[in-house]
């Protein structure tokens, strides 16, 4: 048995989602979770979750609030060396014998101060393991997430990179290794089906017109993450259910949500085709839907009084998403589990003795 310290960003359930199929996989091991926000409480009712500030993006109305995050980023950069400090004690008790961080600043920098070593597995990281193909008007923002995933959050030993979107991209060499997504083991013994309906998701407070443009929809849509329960006209608004939201998942005719790493691969393993909403400011969810399209596996919009026109361009092409899909590779689970197996092991990820 091995105790694995294990950071998660709290911004959201994607990186917690993600983390706790690695650690449910491993049931032999002890973890101990450092996180905060929802991720902190997503993950207390499973491990134990040690909560503390942490950097993280402040959304609202779907889009980034630059200056309340930067001052609250701010608040945290002053104050971390006496969290980090906090935190070692706490750490040193459990006593760790490896770490792994999701897009978390603490556990890598503590790593470093314990000597043990420590995998980053995330899907941010794609920006610095890899060259995107990306609009020349993009480049501003790309630069942004590069210099916090290069400055910010580097301190690990290794890069394991998930990521849905592996052609297209010129991909660098050292300490990072990209594989096809982690999915949650509840997804992978889903059979897909058509149902009819279209499925919603937005974790997040979403734009003015979201709800208007669903109304438009020829066809039932399942409503997740509105908080909100019950039907108005042909939306069904549900309370979260991991269960009832798989099954609506796998039987939905295609998915509309944000620009979600997680969610997006879930659903191109299902077959579905996906219309996505990135968050404006927010450049991993443009990223991730950039190549959604590119790739020809759905659609996306940054017009957010997105007009039925886009519904019915979207639904003319559900037959060519489809075809491109299957072509896909959506699971990379045996990979990335090979992967924190040599890691666990040996220290390292590589293959080299």
């Amino acid at each position: 048995m091995a105790r694995i310290l294990y950071g998660v960003q709290g911004n959201g359930r994607g990186h917690g989602v993600r983390s706790l199929a690695v650690a449910r996989h491993y049931p032999e091991h002890e973890f101990l979770f450092v996180s905060h926000s929802q991720g902190a409480e997503f993950l207390r009712r499973s491990y134990r979750v040690l909560q503390l500030i942490s950097p993280e993006t402040v959304v609202s109305r779907h889009r980034v609030e630059t200056l309340p995050m930067l001052y609250r980023n701010l608040r945290f950069w002053v104050r971390r060396n006496a969290m980090k400090d906090s935190l070692l004690e706490e750490v040193m008790r459990f006593d760790p014998e490896f770490g792994i961080t999701d897009w978390e600043f603490f556990v890598p920098h503590l790593c470093r101060q314990l000597g043990i070593p420590c995998l980053s597995l995330d899907h941010q990281h794609i920006v610095t393991s890899a060259i995107p193909g990306i609009p020349v008007r993009q480049w501003a923002s790309y630069v942004g997430l590069y210099l916090s995933a290069r400055h910010v959050f580097s301190a690990a030993r290794e890069y394991l990179v998930v990521s849905f979107f592996l052609n297209g991209l010129t991909k660098n060499g050292g300490a990072y290794k990209i594989v096809p997504p982690i999915l949650r083991k509840p997804v992978l013994g889903l059979e897909s089906e058509d149902r009819g309906h279209v499925l919603s998701y937005q974790s997040t407070s979403t734009f003015r017109g979201y709800l208007p443009l669903l109304r438009a929809i020829r066809r039932p849509v399942i409503v997740y993450g509105q908080h909100a329960e019950g039907a108005q006209g042909n939306l069904r608004f549900k309370a979260p259910s991991e269960e009832g939201f798989l099954d609506d998942l796998r039987g939905c005719s295609y998915v509309i949500c944000g620009g979600s790493h997680n969610l997006i691969s879930e659903a191109l393993h299902l077959g579905k085709p996906v219309l996505a909403f990135p968050i404006a400011g927010l450049f991993e969810q443009y990223l991730n839907v950039h190549y959604l399209k590119r790739l020809g596996y759905g659609s996306f919009s940054t017009d957010y009084g997105a007009s039925p026109r886009l519904l019915a361009a979207f639904e003319g092409d559900l037959d060519r998403f489809r075809e491109n899909i299957r072509g896909g590779r959506f699971c990379g689970n045996d990979e990335v589990f090979a992967a924190v197996d040599r890691f666990l092991a040996r220290g390292t990820m590589t293959d080299a003795p």
